[in-house]
């Protein structure tokens, strides 16, 4: 088979996230395999409300472009990450037309869902599936009637074309790949290629036997479960740092007033504070309620060398491992993980080794050769 040549297409969303950061790795890998590719993008936060509603509810606004892109380079693989609201099946099938294989990445239920975690009111929420979008105008799960509405439209009328469209599906775990079955993507053409950790994100040895707290990071959030975190760590005493910003970020600080728990919350940190959070750290805590389709940040802890105290949500399990998860939602269980750990550095030091033997198993190599796989006809 000739080499291939893949245009990666993405639309940027209007809060940099997760999303993003699997994009610089595919790209990174595509670089690395010596793969000629080129990016297109477009991005949310350059498009008012009014456009981006009127995007979705057309199916997209770029396929010209994506045309020429596609001609440009003679791809003849297009590999897409979000669609949403600017590139639409409208891209997916000027590619096509324009003699290109699609693969379509979901990295989440966005094709499904309105607000694309999936998560609503303390609890996961799969009620949108199979093209069925009512639900999330019912529920204005977007927070705005006008715009539930043309999600709940646009989402409905987009399905049918993508599994028209797109040649293969990507999941970043295997119970992404099941969930995304059970609600309408053909499990047939849905390939599982889990996310990697470059190898300078890998360190020489664990240094969690001498670590002096408890670290939590990330979007602050409803579905990943922080309070939780708060709360164990007023049940087992152990010192709990979190960074991070989001919606949840002063509800989560009246719950560290509330408990009364060793917690500091240090609000959103750079790259080189992370890193010292990290290498100071004595175990790393994940306590989501929602669900994970990979949980990145456990991965990134693992290659720190850091024991993770994971709940059993979604793909965590497949990352951390199901012994190191423990039940959702449940702050006792959390918590007894967190003081057992916390209050022996010998078990710190062994959990802390294993974790980064496992994390060096989502090696570069590994996604490189699943991602060129999927670009075989």
């Amino acid at each position: 088979m000739a080499d291939p040549r893949v245009l990666v297409i993405h639309n940027r969303y209007r809060q940099t996230g997760g999303e993003e950061q699997a994009l610089a790795l595919h790209l990174r890998a595509l670089r690395n395999a010596g793969v000629e590719h080129r990016l297109f993008e477009r991005r949310s936060a350059a498009a008012g409300r009014a456009q981006a509603g009127v995007a979705m509810l057309r199916g997209g606004e770029c396929a010209d472009d994506v045309r020429r892109a596609v001609g440009e380079i003679g791809a003849t693989v297009v590999h897409c990450h979000n669609l949403q609201p600017l590139l639409g099946p409208r891209a997916l099938a000027a590619a096509r037309a324009a003699g290109a294989r699609v693969v379509l990445h979901l990295h989440n239920f966005r094709v499904f869902c309105a607000i694309g975690v999936a998560f609503r009111d303390g609890e996961p929420c799969f009620r949108c599936r199979r093209g069925l979008t009512a639900p999330g105008l019912v529920l204005n799960c977007r927070g705005n009637l006008p715009e539930a509405a043309v999600y709940a439209v646009a989402l409905g009328r987009q399905l049918r074309p993508l599994l028209e469209l797109v040649d293969r599906f990507v999941a970043p775990s295997a119970w992404a790949a099941g969930q995304l079955a059970r609600l309408g993507i053909p499990a047939e053409r849905t390939a599982v290629l889990p996310h990697y950790l470059p190898d300078e994100r890998v360190a020489a040895a664990s240094g969690a036997a001498d670590g002096t707290y408890a670290l939590a990071l990330g979007r602050l959030a409803p579905e990943k479960g922080f309070e939780v975190a708060v709360a164990a760590a007023a049940l087992s005493q152990v010192p709990l740092r979190v960074a991070g910003d989001g919606p949840r970020a002063e509800a989560l600080a009246r719950a560290v007033d509330s408990t009364g728990g060793p917690v500091e919350l240090l609000g959103p940190v750079d790259d080189a504070r992370r890193d010292e959070l990290l290498a100071g750290a004595a175990m790393f805590v994940m306590p989501t309620v929602g669900n994970e389709t990979f949980g990145y940040v456990a991965l990134e802890a693992m290659g720190a060398g850091l024991p993770v105290v994971a709940t059993r949500a979604g793909a965590l399990p497949e990352v951390v491992g199901d012994s190191a998860a423990a039940p959702r939602g449940d702050a006792a269980a959390l918590a007894a993980r967190m003081r057992d750990l916390f209050a022996d550095s010998d078990a710190r030091a062994r959990a802390g080794t294993e974790a980064l033997q496992r994390a060096r198993t989502f090696s570069e190599p590994r996604f490189r050769d699943g991602l060129l796989a999927l670009y075989e006809p």
